[in-house]
């Protein structure tokens, strides 16, 4: 059994498909908390985390958790939400953590039925989890947005390192590429040094940066110091899109 927190169409707000239409799944659970990232206040209650924790936190945020069966429950929403397009969006499937199902039958035949209608499929992971290619071929055909997490999430890095993992998804995959998400102090710190550790073993995949911050006026006290930093060492700047159109608005 699988948990959807929410689907909707919108645009691809990060990384290599920025800007690009897309159908976004989003699966509840997450096997880090990135407590460092932000605050938000729920019910009276202060909780920490990234700026999709209610698909971290099932306890606060139950009502939205969507228990999945079956796997045309996901084809079903996935038919809804296009059928008035007259393209094929791209595909999102991101969390949370979604690789937390990547071996559930449930999951995995939606991956198969994505792959089989030829849609162009992204998987957004913090890159810990190791997959078997051989058993699950799907995934072959699947672009690994691989959102490795820095110092700054707050999470220990044997936890949130898995050089293993992102060798097995980087030799299988058709195309991967490293997310980085970056604050001022982290830059001034040890940023690139923390970067350079996690990607010198894979030359030549693409490497973006996007600034730390879940609202515009966060963004804005980040985004010039990750600009400068991506200009120094050759990365590619990635924007927020989808905070800076719309803020914290759900579903986008």
């Amino acid at each position: 059994m699988i948990y959807l927190v929410e689907s909707f169409y919108s645009i691809q707000g990060e990384g290599k498909l920025a800007g690009v239409p897309s159908l976004f799944f989003r699966f509840g659970g997450c096997n880090l908390k990135c407590p460092n990232w932000g605050e938000y206040f729920f019910k009276g209650k202060k909780v920490f985390g990234c700026d999709s924790v209610f698909a971290v936190n099932a306890k606060l945020f139950k009502e939205d958790w969507k228990k999945i069966e079956e796997p045309t429950q996901l084809i079903e929403i996935y038919q809804d939400l296009t059928k008035e397009l007259d393209f094929k969006p791209a595909i999102v499937l991101t969390g949370g953590e979604p690789l937390l199902y990547w071996d559930d039958e449930v999951f995995y035949k939606f991956v198969e039925f994505l792959v089989k209608e030829k849609l162009l499929v992204t998987i957004e992971t913090n890159g810990t989890i190791q997959l078997d290619f051989k058993r699950f071929p799907a995934y072959k055909e699947v672009i690994f947005s691989l959102s490795v997490k820095l110092s700054n999430s707050g999470e220990p890095y044997e936890k949130r390192v898995n050089k293993k993992a992102l060798a097995t998804i980087l030799e299988h995959s058709p195309y991967s590429f490293f997310k980085f998400t970056l604050d001022k102090g982290l830059i001034e710190f040890r940023a690139f040094e923390e970067i350079m550790d996690i990607i010198e073993p894979f030359e030549g995949v693409e490497v973006f940066c996007m600034p730390l911050g879940d609202r515009v006026e966060q963004l804005r006290k980040n985004d010039k110091a990750v600009a400068e930093f991506c200009l120094i060492y050759g990365f590619t700047y990635s924007d927020r899109l989808q905070i800076r159109l719309w803020n914290r608005n759900r579903k986008r």
